[in-house]
């Protein structure tokens, strides 16, 4: 059975930083790209980053570019959102996401991130 369980999330001030975790279990993690996806209340999903079976490729939406930055570690099956320079439009529950081979997504159940003074 797949797995995805997002962790980390919480409120925090302005400038502020957090760590999202999502571990992965039910597949073959090490040869998947892994997604971090956001979604704020009214507004359509975003993704917000990807990260290649290796992590050799990388993009992020220019929005979080030089403040966000993901990485993974495939010995513990789990993919990280590293968030600093935290604004209040970061505000969304965010989740970490897969499409296997045979074309199906995968999704976690997000983690509430508020950025507020």
């Amino acid at each position: 059975q797949v797995h995805l369980v997002e962790s980390g999330g919480g409120l925090v001030q302005p400038g502020g930083s957090l760590r999202l975790s999502c571990a992965a279990s039910g597949f073959t993690f090490s040869i998947v790209t892994m997604n971090w996806y956001r979604q704020a209340p009214g507004k359509e999903r975003e993704l917000v980053a990807d990260i290649s079976s290796h992590g050799g490729s990388i993009n992020y939406v220019d929005s979080v570019k030089g403040r966000f930055t993901i990485s993974r570690d495939n010995a513990k099956n789990t993919v990280y959102l590293q968030m600093n320079s935290l604004k209040p439009e970061d505000t969304a529950v965010y989740y970490c996401n897969t499409r296997l081979l045979t074309r199906r997504e995968y999704w976690g159940q997000g983690t509430q991130v508020t950025v507020s003074s």
